[in-house]
């Protein structure tokens, strides 16, 4: 049963679809979305090793455009904006201007004065607020969320089946960088080699009038291949395995990108001043008192959110941001924020669970690396 309110959520433009395939709906971010379809283990099975379509159109996307485009994004952005050329994508994140993060974004460059921030779906207002409130020298900003749809198709068969739809060579577009092209007969479609799975394919933007011509011709060239609709369940346990962050469970605005090991989307070039520049120059020089880690379970457990992380004489060093049983690793594997003193690889900490203190171990992040077991 769906639950009650749902008129007042938004709906993407393949909810009829979602529908019709059986997925189980609720609410996310503001949206009724597709938590899953047919299970999240075999959806999760399925992109590991053959192929899945999600359903993103609940992300958002803020055109930045003009003279001074670059100007305004270095500033408001902790990655280095000057390096990307066109065609190029970047992961990136909104400092806050107290060491946190208002949002992590994706920064594609299209030409020297344009470029589109795709951000979070449940930070679209909350970051249209702050670009706003930060544009210093007049960049032009555009929210076209509402009209934009977007399509990941993820997994080692995703090429197969994308390069009957398109004559852009998809096995020439390297990860992170995208081509604006015709589609399934749609114009004007970014097509992007990125993704929050790890198992490879690409991400689809395009105008939402054409949405039920996508998904029909994506499923039927997908058909021969097995390609299976995925929700957001599975979605979450497959960057998870990853170590990809979630916003809103492993970093938010108390988070600092250092304290979440995003150092390396933090750059301190001397031409580029962004906000919290010295906060973060600070911490990258003195260290932090928390890090975020990756572990896996030694007992048998599941760690979950806001589960506390304990050392061996039971005193708290820390928090649980997301934790699951890993569909292809079968064994709990979760990431949290402890203690730097504790932050090793090879320690060994304790989730309690239900009451009792569970064994586990901090480990490398990625659990999985492209569908293949991390020994």
């Amino acid at each position: 049963m769906e639950e009650q309110g749902q008129e007042e959520l938004k709906h993407t433009p393949f909810t009829a679809f979602h529908r019709a395939m059986g997925a189980r709906m609720m609410p996310f971010a503001g949206f009724l979305m597709p938590v899953e379809y047919s299970g999240i283990t075999d959806e999760h099975i399925t992109v590991r090793q053959n192929a899945g379509v999600f359903d993103v159109s609940h992300m958002g996307e803020i055109w930045v455009k003009g003279a001074y485009a670059l100007d305004f994004l270095q500033y408001v952005t902790t990655n280095d904006v000057s390096k990307l050329y066109d065609g190029k994508v970047q992961y990136s994140c909104l400092p806050n201007g107290k060491g946190g993060i208002v949002d992590d974004i994706l920064v594609y460059r299209f030409n020297a004065e344009k470029y589109l921030l795709v951000v979070n779906a449940s930070n679209i207002e909350k970051d249209w607020q702050w670009l706003n409130q930060n544009n210093r020298v007049g960049a032009t900003l555009e929210n076209v969320s509402d009209n934009v749809a977007q399509l990941a198709i993820q997994g080692p068969q995703a090429y197969k089946i994308l390069q009957q739809l398109t004559s852009v060579d998809l096995k020439q577009l390297a990860y992170y960088t995208f081509v604006e092209s015709s589609f399934a007969g749609v114009p004007d479609v970014i097509i992007s080699a990125t993704g929050y799975t790890g198992a490879g394919g690409f991400e689809l933007y395009f105008d939402k009038a054409y949405a039920p011509q996508m998904w029909e011709a994506i499923f039927q060239a997908g058909q021969p291949y097995g390609l299976k609709p995925v929700g957001l369940g599975a979605r979450d346990t497959l960057r998870l395995e990853m170590g990809y962050c979630l916003y809103g469970n492993d970093i938010d605005d108390t988070t600092s990108p250092i304290e979440a090991g995003l150092s390396w989307i933090v750059k301190f070039a001397p031409y580029k001043n962004f906000i919290d520049k010295d906060i973060l120059l600070y911490q990258q020089k003195n260290g932090v008192n928390r890090k975020r880690v990756g572990f896996k379970m030694i007992d048998k457990g599941i760690p979950r959110h806001d589960y506390p992380i304990k050392n061996s004489q039971g005193e708290e060093i820390g928090k649980v941001t997301s934790g699951t049983l890993s569909p292809l690793l079968r064994e709990g594997i979760g990431m949290g924020y402890v203690a730097t003193a504790f932050a090793q690889t090879g320690q060994e900490i304790f989730i309690k669970i239900r009451g009792k203190m569970l064994k586990a171990q901090i480990v490398d992040m990625p659990f999985v690396k492209s569908g293949v077991l991390v020994k």
